[in-house]
């Protein structure tokens, strides 16, 4: 191709200067020597055309997926996960959270709250993680929490969280204890909650050193393990801290969320493990675990949570065993994190005006919860007049609405 190029400019030039005998020697020379040029960048830019397309690597990414859509929240690289590995020190610091599940006759206790909690004859039984400091838990948080019993006003609530398990945390799930609702923030004993599974050999790699906790904080993976662990264990319904919960999940039987689908096909693209509802022994939860185990990577965001439901569904689905659903997006992530600040703000145009009612009647209809997207969210004020204003107010019970409820702590 390139001598064909060279060839056709030489008979150009050639022509050019049998045309323009005539004309002065200036020209000549000047004519050429455009032409030489427009040769050269031609040459250059078809030699070197590969090297500047851009190189995905997609290394990281096993999920076994048809389409990845803009409504996900992307996966950062692998390769840019893996520039910058904690030093011994981080490593130690990261492995100190561990200590928190410990101490003494801590799975005694444990047990024994647990059991009396979820004996207690609730109408459905909902667990939440809690893995920052008692002070962290704030307006948002709370509003979660009322929304769990405003659609179930006889369910329960564990928390499983050593921060919680306080008196700073007794303080602020006092007002629902004092209206009758059944709450309670535990300790968790991880070492329990893990015996029997793939998950018990993990943690004692990690605490042993011979298993990297990456650079990920490792209480965010031990969430993602907990939750996991709490289910098979004892079944019911696990929350993110950030999920409002819209209607009652009494009719819900071992199902988890779709976040996303794929445009064409409409088939789903990627789960969420931000609400899973499982009865207790279901053996998709043991592959959750196992996968976390032999998988895991403390090095990539949600690779460990989302991406791995998303991943095990993947393999199992259609298999004989394994009994769940996969709900729609509209069920559980009906707002997506692209669109969730939609919901934060007072509508500004006609056509935001338009778009919020329709997506309200839509989840008066489909939705059971509405992810709220905190990493996304969390430092938006809800403002009087939007969407979530107007969720606030019919999804609380204790409803102390200020001038900007709920805002960020």
């Amino acid at each position: 191709m390139d001598r064909d190029i060279e060839k056709r400019v030489t008979v150009v030039t050639d022509d050019r200067r049998l045309n323009q005998s005539g004309s002065s020697p200036l020209f000549t020379a000047f004519a050429v020597s455009l032409l030489t040029l427009v040769v050269v960048t031609t040459l250059f830019l078809l030699s070197n055309f590969s090297s500047m397309q851009p190189q995905r690597d997609f290394s990281e990414v096993k999920i076994e997926i048809k389409r990845v859509i803009p409504h996900d929240l992307p996966l950062r690289s692998e390769k840019e996960s893996k520039s910058n590995y904690p030093t011994k020190q981080q490593t130690q610091e990261k492995l100190q959270v561990i200590e928190v599940f410990r101490g003494n006759n801590l799975s005694e206790k444990f047990q024994r709250k647990t059991q009396k909690f979820i004996g207690e004859g609730c109408e459905v039984n909902f667990v939440m993680t809690w893995i920052s400091s008692a002070d962290l838990f704030g307006k948002r948080e709370v509003l979660a929490i009322e929304s769990v019993f405003k659609s179930h006003p006889h369910g329960c609530l564990m928390i499983l969280s050593a921060t919680m398990d306080s008196p700073k945390g007794y303080t602020t799930l006092k007002p629902f204890l004092d209206r009758g609702y059944k709450v309670v923030a535990a300790t968790p004993d991880l070492r329990f909650l893990l015996k029997g599974t793939a998950g018990e050999s993990w943690l004692q790699e990690i605490k042993t050193g011979k298993r990297d906790p990456g650079k990920i904080p490792l209480a965010q993976n031990l969430s993602n393990l907990m939750r996991l662990a709490y289910l098979y264990r004892y079944g019911g319904v696990y929350l993110d801290t950030d999920m409002i919960v819209l209607k009652s999940f009494k009719g819900l039987k071992n199902v988890i969320g779709a976040q996303s689908l794929d445009p064409s096909s409409r088939n789903w693209t990627r789960l969420n493990n931000a609400v899973m509802i499982f009865d207790k022994n279901h053996p998709l939860l043991l592959r959750f675990i196992e996968e976390f185990a032999q998988s895991f990577n403390g090095n990539v965001w949600g690779y460990n949570g989302p991406y791995l439901v998303s991943r095990v569904a993947r393999a199992v689905e259609g298999s004989s065993g394994y009994n769940f659903t996969i709900l729609r997006p509209s069920a559980l992530y009906p707002v997506n994190w692209l669109e969730i600040e939609k919901f934060f703000k007072v509508p500004k145009t006609e056509r935001d005006s338009k778009w919020i009612k329709v997506k309200l009647v839509q989840m008066q209809r489909r939705s059971y919860g509405l992810h709220l997207w905190n990493k996304i969210s969390r430092k938006l004020e809800i403002e009087k007049g939007s969407a979530m204003w107007r969720l606030v107010s019919e999804h609380c019970v204790i409803c102390e609405l200020g001038s900007a409820p709920y805002s960020s702590v």
